[in-house]
């Protein structure tokens, strides 16, 4: 109730003043910009310039810019949340911060190196590519803020500021805890951000640097302890769902991550503008990251058929990942050749545990440590209208990385459609917990190091987007030495609840082939709008090891228009999602990883939402009925076996951007 008191106050401040002029406040230019005008020519030379929103750039890893974006749309509504990104091909667990099902999935391979693995604690996860740099006129904050479940909130402070239009810096927090309705499920999190963005005055030596700090933590209490009577039979005895059994007690799995990272890059030749155009440019460039993570699984209240026999105890199991890379590039730029870099990296590694631990049939090590040597190279250009990008490499020594290849041509058809359609080739071994896992658990211990096979992903995409017809997109890939968990468990073991107790990884020898195609199309009539996202899934597999739904559909019927004399802006609304049944894979809380399963079928039920936004200048209000229909529904609406999704809950909160 005082949340939502202090947001009642907030509204009203901005409803009187929400005529007000939006745009941020003027200020002088540097005075240093003023004396080179061929660094920024466009910018007027009056020292008065009134600043507008594209004034304040936020340019992504791959160097994209975009401008900062005040609007209101649907495609804000989707990423209102903890990931704050679209969460369309994602089945959440009962509490917000929770592991992620996968409903959709795109076998190519982002990264080029293993991983520490413990997937589901990486969704809030910040990697390489997820941080943003900025370029902004005068400082700015964006905050964002939205409820959670009993005895927690979700805020991310993001400030940015400059002491010239070269030297950016922005500092950011994520900081989130929730409790959750189910015993033992708290979460929290902390996502510490800071970055650097630097040119110099002639636009000769550019750099760009971060550092984050992450942790990810969580109570893990195993899934509902007696699913049929207490959860699936509607018992109103247990509409608390504090009252419910569930399996652990006394279990935290936890992410810890820092890294620092570097990228800058020296113009050797041409560096005048006009010379680039007539003669080229040379450029010499360096990467640079250093990251040290860890993952642990504590258990102090031991469970011994949930995962088998002990060795030690209590469980304090705990796997350490430190790598360090290193890149550099020669890039040459000219008319005929267009883009073009040479590359070379090395990465350095070290996963390792604390101990080496003998089993009665192998003795286990603590480590795999080595160097990958890659050379690559990328190649952008520009054939009229067309445009080509490829950016491939082979491993030169070590044992991780093979080879890779992403190439891809972009034509537009006229000035509303654009057609693209590209390939994809990755070739290296799977996270580093399918090659080398130690537990306090017996049956948790395996070195698969010098037997699992690269994993090899061969794919052809295409995507045709259009103002008219919409946005459709298709792929077809192929996947060899596809790797994965599953239970070797018997029937018996099944039935006395000891699934969990077998859990290994495996390869699979046959080929597998997976099809998707997906399709975004939003029709309007005067203020109300049907936006429509629909996927089809097909996978051709001699064994069910990579099970998906057929179809996910989601569909967002809504009316936008502005109140009180244009002083606010609302879009309200209903979201319909449904996904077919499926085996979905179960969750195994002492590797926060999923694993294949064919006993249990999940799916096949609506999940309805209902939402009022609003704008008011450049605050964004969010107002949310989750999964109101869950009263009326079977409670049988599961993100994983013996995990549900979360029921009807009320939540709210707002973006907001302030400018000085």
């Amino acid at each position: 109730m005082r949340s939502l008191l202090v947001l009642l106050i907030l509204l009203f401040g901005l409803s009187v003043s929400g005529q007000e002029d939006v745009r941020p406040s003027s200020r002088k230019q540097d005075t240093s910009r003023l004396k080179k005008r061929a660094f920024n020519p466009e910018k007027s030379e009056d020292p008065a310039d009134t600043l507008t929103i594209k004034d304040y750039k936020i340019i992504s890893h791959a160097r994209d810019t975009t401008y900062l974006d005040t609007s209101l749309t649907i495609q804000k509504e989707y990423r209102y949340n903890y990931l704050r990104r679209d969460d369309f091909e994602l089945m959440p667990f009962s509490n917000i911060g929770q592991p992620y099902n996968r409903l959709g999935v795109n076998l190519n391979k982002v990264k080029w190196y293993p991983q520490i693995g413990a997937r589901a604690r990486h969704f809030n996860y910040y990697e390489i590519e997820d941080i943003s740099y900025y370029n902004v006129a005068t400082p700015m904050t964006e905050l964002f803020f939205k409820t959670t479940l009993e005895r927690g909130q979700l805020l991310d402070a993001v400030l940015t500021f400059n002491t010239s239009r070269r030297l950016n810096f922005s500092i950011a927090y994520k900081g989130f805890r929730s409790l959750g309705k189910y015993r033992e499920d708290e979460m929290t999190s902390g996502n510490f951000r800071t970055t650097l963005n630097y040119s110099t005055e002639n636009g000769l030596y550019r750099m760009r640097t971060h550092y984050v700090s992450q942790d990810i933590r969580g109570q893990e209490n195993g899934g509902l302890l007696n699913k049929e009577d207490q959860f699936e039979s509607g018992n109103p005895d247990f509409t608390d769902r504090s009252r419910v059994d569930v399996r652990f007690r006394n279990v935290t799995n936890r992410v810890n991550g820092k890294r620092f990272f570097l990228d800058h890059q020296l113009r050797l030749l041409g560096g005048r503008k006009d010379s680039i155009s007539r003669r080229g440019s040379l450029n010499l460039g360096h990467q640079f990251s250093y990251e040290s993570k860890y993952y642990q699984y504590i258990q102090s209240d031991n469970n011994n058929e949930y995962f088998g026999e002990l060795i030690f105890q209590p469980v304090d199991d705990k796997a350490f990942l430190k790598t360090y890379y290193n890149e550099l590039r020669l890039g040459l730029e000219n008319r005929v050749l267009g883009n073009l870099v040479a590359k070379v990296s090395l990465f350095n590694y070290s996963y390792y545990f604390t101990s080496i631990i003998q089993t009665p049939d192998v003795i286990i090590p603590n480590r795999l440590t080595g160097e990958e040597l890659v050379g690559g190279a990328e190649w952008k250009k520009d054939f009229g209208p067309f445009r080509i990008q490829a950016d491939g490499g082979i491993g030169l020594s070590g044992d991780l990385t093979g080879s890779f290849l992403d190439a891809s041509i972009e034509v537009p058809i006229r000035d509303k459609h654009v057609f693209t359609a590209g390939i994809h080739h990755s070739a290296r071994k799977p996270d580093f917990n399918f090659l080398l896992y130690q537990s306090d658990y017996l049956n948790y211990n395996w070195d698969n190091s010098g037997v699992f096979e690269n994993e090899q992903v061969q794919s052809l995409f295409g995507r045709f987007a259009s103002d008219t017809w919409g946005t459709l997109e298709g792929q077809l890939s192929s996947v060899e030495n596809y790797t994965y968990f599953r239970s070797v468990a018997d029937s018996d073991a099944i039935e006395e609840g000891e699934e969990r107790s077998f859990i290994r990884p495996f390869q699979e020898s046959s080929r597998i082939n997976h099809l998707r195609i997906k399709y975004e199309k939003e029709f309007k009539w005067r203020k109300w709008a049907l936006n429509n996202t629909l996927l089809y899934q097909e996978v051709d597999q001699p064994d069910n090891v990579l099970n998906l739904p057929s179809l996910i559909t989601r569909n967002t019927l809504y009316f936008s228009s502005d109140v009180f004399k244009k002083a606010m802006f609302i879009q309200t609304g209903i979201t319909f999602k449904y996904f077919t049944s499926y085996y979905t894979d179960g969750y195994n809380p002492l590797m926060a990883e999923f694993y294949v399963q064919d006993r249990e079928e999940n799916g096949n039920f609506p999940l309805l939402d209902f939402f009022i936004n609003a704008r008011i200048r450049q605050a964004r209000i969010y107002f949310k009925l989750e999964h109101f229909n869950s009263p009326f529904s079977e409670s049988r609406f599961y993100a994983a076996p013996d995990y549900p999704y979360r029921d009807f809950v009320i939540r709210f909160g707002l973006v907001w951007n302030f400018f000085s």
